[in-house]
């Protein structure tokens, strides 16, 4: 497989991700953190790093757009939950991990 072929199938799948994040907002990041290490807003961070080692400035809130689909502030209170005090505490324990 040559490398543009690699490139356009990892962001069908990277697209993919993002539709699926998109279909389920009743995931929320904590539940996420808790099971893989990583969520929407890791999934931003690290698409913002991507472009900048690319030489294009992106900020925080532009990646969170493109990542959750909308401004994050409106996700936030459109479909946040609060934590509970389980989901928090298994937080605290991957923290440390």
């Amino acid at each position: 497989m040559d490398d543009s072929t690699r490139t356009d199938i990892e962001a069908a799948a990277f697209r993919r991700l993002l539709q699926h994040l998109d279909e389920r907002k009743d995931v929320q990041n904590i539940d996420m953190m808790n099971l893989a290490g990583f969520c929407r807003n890791c999934l931003s961070r690290w698409y913002a790093e991507a472009a900048s080692e690319r030489g294009i400035e992106l900020d925080k809130e532009s990646a969170r757009e493109i990542v959750y689909g909308m401004p994050y502030a409106e996700w936030k209170a459109n479909y946040q939950t609060e934590a509970t005090a389980d989901q928090q505490a298994a937080f605290e324990q991957h923290k440390h991990d």
